[in-house]
This record gives C-alpha cells, sequence and structure tokens, in this order.
C-alpha cells in the first residue's frame, strides 16, 4: 500500500470527536466482508468512543462476529487492575457488546515484561500468518491512537531504546514510567489500512502542533503507516493559526 497524506478533521468538543471516529470505524468494519482487525488504544480520549460503539446504532451495525480486537500497548498489571487499558476497554466496550471471546486479544501481563513481549508478539504473527510485515498486506486495518503531553503514542516514550527498534513486533519498556509498559513497536503499529489519532483538549494544543509539523523529539511524529492517516481532534486542541 502507498502511503497516504495525513489529513485532520476538527470537531466541536470531546463527545462529537468520538462520535466522528464511532462512524469512522462502524462504516469501515461493516463494509468489510473479511476478517476485520482493529487495534486499541488506553488512555481517557477513546473511552467515549468505545462506549459508543456499544451503544446504538454503531453497535447495531458492527459485524462483531468477524471483527477482531488486539491493543497498541499495556500497563504490566493484571487487567483487572484500575490502570489497565484492557480492563478500561472491557468495561466500555468489550464486556457490553455481543464479542466472540476468540476475537480479544489482549497483551498478557503475567511472568516478566519480556516474556509477556515475546507471547503478544507471538500471537500477532500467529494471526497474521507470517514472521514478516509486508507492507501491502497490513497487519491492522484500523489503528486507533493516542497522544501523550509529552508526544508519546502508545508506550513508545521520548528517549527510550524502544523507539529504535525494527526488528520485534512488540517489546517491553522499562523505565520513564511509574510501572513496565509492553508496547507495539513502529513496525507492527505503522502496519495499518487505517490510522487515527485522538486528540481532545487544550493541554495537547502546542503537542499537537509539533506532532503535525513534523517534530521528531515526539515519537507519535514519528509514526508513518502504510496506509491513511487521519487526526480526529477537537476545538480545544486544535493549533492555532
Amino acid at each position: 500500500m502507498a502511503q497516504t497524506s495525513a489529513r485532520v478533521e476538527v470537531a466541536k468538543d470531546p463527545e462529537a470527536l468520538a462520535r466522528r471516529a464511532a462512524g469512522w470505524i462502524t462504516d469501515l468494519a461493516a463494509a468489510s466482508r473479511d476478517r476485520f482487525t482493529i487495534c486499541l488504544s488506553g488512555g481517557s480520549t477513546p473511552r467515549r468512543l468505545y462506549q459508543l460503539l456499544g451503544e446504538s446504532p454503531y453497535r447495531d451495525r458492527l459485524p462483531w462476529d468477524h471483527v477482531h480486537w488486539f491493543w497498541g500497548d499495556e500497563r504490566f498489571v493484571p487487567w483487572d487492575h484500575p490502570d489497565s487499558n484492557y480492563g478500561m476497554v472491557h468495561s466500555a466496550l468489550l464486556g457490553r457488546a455481543p464479542v466472540p471471546p476468540g476475537n480479544i486479544h489482549g497483551i498478557p501481563t503475567t511472568g516478566t515484561p519480556a516474556d509477556a513481549a515475546a507471547v503478544y508478539e507471538r500471537v500477532l504473527k500467529s494471526y497474521y500468518g507470517s514472521e514478516s510485515l509486508d507492507p501491502t498486506r497490513p497487519l491492522f486495518d484500523i489503528q486507533i491512537l493516542g497522544l501523550g503531553p509529552d508526544g508519546h503514542t502508545a508506550s513508545l516514550i521520548p528517549g527510550a531504546s524502544v523507539l529504535e527498534e525494527r526488528h520485534r513486533w512488540v517489546a517491553e519498556v522499562i523505565g520513564g514510567r511509574p510501572e513496565p509498559r509492553i508496547t507495539l513497536t513502529y513496525p507492527a503499529l505503522e502496519s495499518s489500512r487505517h490510522s487515527a489519532f485522538l486528540v481532545a483538549g487544550a493541554d495537547k494544543r502546542e503537542t499537537l502542533s509539533r506532532a503535525l509539523a513534523g517534530d521528531r523529539a515526539l515519537p507519535a511524529a514519528r509514526l508513518h503507516p502504510v496506509g491513511e492517516l487521519i487526526w480526529f481532534v477537537d476545538e480545544a486542541a486544535r493549533p492555532q493559526p
């Protein structure tokens, strides 16, 4: 697939942003007749999006039987911990929707972080059916991404060695945060037909402006998906002219 230019869509507020993203996801998934793969972000901004996907009219249109759900990163805590990305998505969406259990592929958080990363990489490769990623056959159909105040996305944290990883699909991140993290690396995150950053709030405005300008000091700005890239932002986060 040839990479397309990023575009920015501005919504009035976080609620409108979540509804726009929910419609976008639903339209793409409903139009597919094959297995459809969505990789999810943690954090506070997408929570409302996930709640909406579990409600009418979005819930009624999603082809639940053939949508598979993955995660872009996870804190190394049990899934029932308040800080778990899996736990947040389960309470907001997957625990309320008719999702076949076999279609949910959470990042494991047992053993050591390195063990968990290796296990999840095997899960991804088994699902994909290959040991190497083909740019013409993306791993994900949709990738949901967040933007941290420091410019991180997934758990690609500024200054972390994982930013230079180009062979592994999944890696552990030790340091830079109170708890270890498991994250997809750039090669896996970039293997998506449709990628979308969700950015809301005035506190993200400066970081968003730098990311859109391509400031490589920000991990989010260094992400170049093989497919389309959309920035869904609200008015408060929208950079000023």
